[in-house]
């Protein structure tokens, strides 16, 4: 299989958490548009230097967050991002009335965090390791942990003062 065929069903198959990376780091159509476009670029720009020394969908994440954080830093535009709604989450079908709202209140209090706390617990949420999220993030294995612990912290206080 050639290089171009080989990344476009890297893209298919992973195609989830690109989305869920802009889903989470623009608020409107066109942004949500040029962010998709811009990660795929950047993957494709360094599809050749993925060194399998990690998981692919890890090295893809990495890519994908560095890419909308860059994105967003560079651009100088102020962060108005849309609470995820169950739609884009696809949980919405699966889940009880109480749950539905529980989550819903969640995402609310995600939208509020800071860049890099988005990030963080969006891997979190996905089931990825701490290591692996040291890894996509940059940070250390220990720090991860720490990071979380506040960030949980944070989203419970935030979440009891309603």
């Amino acid at each position: 299989m050639d290089k171009k065929s080989q990344f476009i069903e890297v893209v298919k198959k992973n195609e989830g958490l690109i989305f869920k990376v802009v889903m989470l780091y623009t608020n409107s159509l066109q942004d949500r548009e040029d962010l998709y476009q811009e990660i795929v670029f950047q993957l494709w720009k360094s599809f050749d230097s993925f060194a399998e020394k990690s998981k692919l969908s890890t090295w893809m994440y990495r890519v994908a967050m560095n890419t909308a954080i860059y994105s967003l830093k560079s651009s100088k535009r102020k962060v108005d991002t849309v609470p995820i709604n169950l739609e884009t989450t696809r949980f919405a079908e699966v889940l009880a009335r109480p749950e539905e709202d529980r989550l819903k209140l969640l995402y609310e209090h995600i939208q509020r965090l800071n860049l890099l706390e988005k990030g963080i617990i969006l891997l979190f949420l996905e089931g990825k390791s701490h290591k692996e999220i040291a890894e996509i993030i940059g940070i250390t294995t220990s720090n991860v942990g720490t990071k979380i612990s506040r960030i949980k912290d944070k989203l419970k206080s935030d979440i009891t003062k309603k």
